[in-house]
């Protein structure tokens, strides 16, 4: 396999960028002419002595924005530790260059419109999660790596990694697009996975045996986006929110890994942000759900093989007809590969009754034993192999989806320890009070890390996940992370779902001098009304204040700016998809 360099130098003059490898032995320099675009592989003595010079990372990409092109590097990376002898970093710091030299070919409204572009692609960058490793394919499961071809293993990491997990592949076209990219050449692209959680990868003991335990969750970049703005599938049968997650235990040249999936309910539905704390889904009536929903699990039987679906939605109120249609619809695929079962979450675990879990994790404990999990014994051979996966969803597939893969997990876990010896017979993981907590923590930090690029804030319900018990400091601040998500919903998340669809090349910028979408006034009602509103509730608060000559008098002003507030914020919230932060970049219909 062609590996990536790890250490490189960005030599900048005013005409070109010159990418150095600095790996030992390495000679090959990516020059990048700024002003044609074009790339060519030179040596290092063509670097010019006035060039200037500072260490970066990796390339990330370059992408398209109003001023030009911009060249986006890795500044800094950590290491999070090691997979099978390979190390695995973290990038921490990003800089986005232009090629051109200044941006005074602009006009002032595109100097604006490509500042506000840049804003969203640091966005996008600052978001907590970016992770590669130079000579490991981070994008595969082990089960999916040990059962390829040798035409594969030659393969360079972009040509062999997952699409759905490469969060950059977009911002890589333009220099896998390059006539003269080699084999060479693409040793300078890193592939980046956006995954989800901190990944956890440390030595754990249990009864005096060291094993290192491994969390990667792999978060999809198909239909990729926010809490409400992306729901449900697109006509390519790509849920909203889908997640590979993969736990992996190392143990003495043995290797096991148990691999899970969460996503969005996969038909099409919608729930756009309308001020309200829980907008109404809304299920397409005019459009063939059966058609997506058949892409998108044939394509999860093609890869993870039988399915068994967890709908953990609540079975009445607005939840209710979402269960029905999915419900409806994976009956009626009847194959024998696909496995429905509903539970109601909230319902169960009323009354912090979160001991009713265990009836879940008791109800499908047969299809799990029958799926199995990976394992590679210490010789190299494989002696089993993962037959089927539990896809679970919630409402954002964040929350209660987290709680009941940490469960599944962890039975998973308690079987693969003891086939290895690390568990003696008898033992259970939850009696080893130290491995617990790194177990309990990760976990939760995983439902953390994925809650934040998805819904704005951290995870619900994660003391029961970090302790196993629901706690009421837990259920407050629960209520605190829902009121940061009713605000970011509904008046931050417009522009994140842009910052991704740029980022992700569902929008490109023209350079031209036309009008972006960002020029898109809002209407008259959006200023108007919410400044009607402040000055009657103002003046109704000024009215009780400084009391008229009579208390009569008084109650008629109260009254009269009080009703004034009051209709005029029932008219915002009767309009309230006109006040919300909604996405600019991408039509609606397409969102929906």
């Amino acid at each position: 396999m062609a590996t990536a360099y790890e250490r490189y130098n960005l030599h900048t003059t005013p005409e070109k960028f010159f990418i150095e490898a600095c790996d030992e032995g390495a000679d090959a320099v990516l020059a990048i002419d700024r002003v044609s675009n074009e790339m060519t592989l030179t040596g290092k003595k063509d670097v010019p002595p006035s060039a200037v010079t500072r260490p970066i990372c990796g390339i990330m990409g370059t992408i398209r924005l109003v001023a030009g092109m911009y060249l986006i590097v890795i500044t800094r990376k950590r290491n999070v530790g090691s997979l099978l002898g390979h190390a695995v970093w973290k990038a921490v710091d990003f800089d986005v260059i232009s090629y051109k030299k200044t941006v005074l070919h602009l006009s002032e409204i595109q100097s604006q419109e490509n500042k506000t572009f840049l804003s969203m692609i640091n966005n996008v960058l600052t978001t907590d999660g970016f992770y590669f490793c130079t000579d490991f394919d981070l994008t595969h499961t082990l089960q999916r790596l040990a059962n390829t071809s040798p035409d594969f293993q030659e393969m360079t990491l972009l040509e062999r990694a997952d699409q759905r997990f490469v969060w950059n592949w977009n911002l890589l076209r333009e220099l896998a697009a390059q006539p003269e990219v080699t084999q060479t050449t693409k040793a300078f692209i890193l592939s980046l996975d956006l995954h989800v959680p901190v990944i956890v990868m440390k030595p754990c003991r249990i009864n005096g045996k060291i094993f290192e335990w491994i969390l990667i969750s792999r978060r999809s970049c198909f239909r990729a986006g926010v809490r409400y703005y992306v729901r449900g599938i697109d006509s390519e049968g790509h849920a909203a929110n889908f997640v590979e997650t993969e736990q992996i235990v190392l143990y003495e040249g043995a290797k096991a890994s148990f691999v899970q999936t969460r996503g969005s309910m996969p038909f099409y539905w919608s729930q756009r942000p309308n001020l309200k704390y829980k907008p109404k889904p809304i299920i397409s009536k005019t459009t063939n759900h059966m058609d997506g929903f058949q892409r998108h699990f044939d394509s999860q039987v093609l890869i993870y093989g039988k399915q068994t679906i967890l709908n953990l939605v609540n079975q009445k109120g607005s939840e209710k007809p979402l269960e029905q249609v999915f419900a409806k619809m994976a009956s009626s695929m009847s194959n024998g590969l696909l496995n429905y079962i509903a539970f109601d979450f909230h319902k169960e675990c009323s009354h912090m009754r979160w001991d009713r879990l265990q009836i879940l994790v008791d109800a499908v404990a047969e299809t799990q034993d029958e799926y199995g999990y990976f394992m590679v014994n210490s010789d190299g051979k494989i002696v089993a192999q993962e037959k089927g996966v539990f896809r679970s969803n919630c409402m954002d597939c964040l929350d209660r989806t987290n709680v009941i893969q940490s469960l599944l997990a962890r039975r998973s876990l308690q079987s693969q320890l003891q086939r290895l010896g690390v568990l003696n017979v008898g033992q259970r993981i939850d009696e080893q009070a130290e491995f617990e907590k790194i177990y309990k923590n990760a976990w939760a930090d995983n439902a953390n890390a994925c809650a934040v690029q998805y819904a704005g804030t951290g995870a619900l319900k994660t003391d029961f996940t970090r302790t196993g018990k629901r706690t009421q400091w837990g259920l407050l601040m629960d209520g605190w992370n829902s009121m940061i998500r009713y605000y970011k919903n509904n008046f931050s998340d417009g522009f994140r779902q842009d910052s991704i669809d740029l980022f992700l090349g569902n929008f490109a910028v023209d350079e031209s001098d036309g009008p972006t979408p960002l020029r898109v006034q809002k209407d008259w009602k959006f200023l108007t009304l919410p400044i009607i509103m402040l000055v009657a509730f103002s003046m109704c608060i000024v009215c009780l204040l400084m009391a008229g000559d009579t208390w009569t008098e008084t109650l008629a002003y109260v009254m009269f700016w009080g009703a004034a507030s009051a209709i005029t914020a029932a008219i915002i919230m009767f309009n309230g998809q006109d006040f919300v932060d909604a996405p600019k970049l991408v039509h609606k219909e397409k969102m929906d």
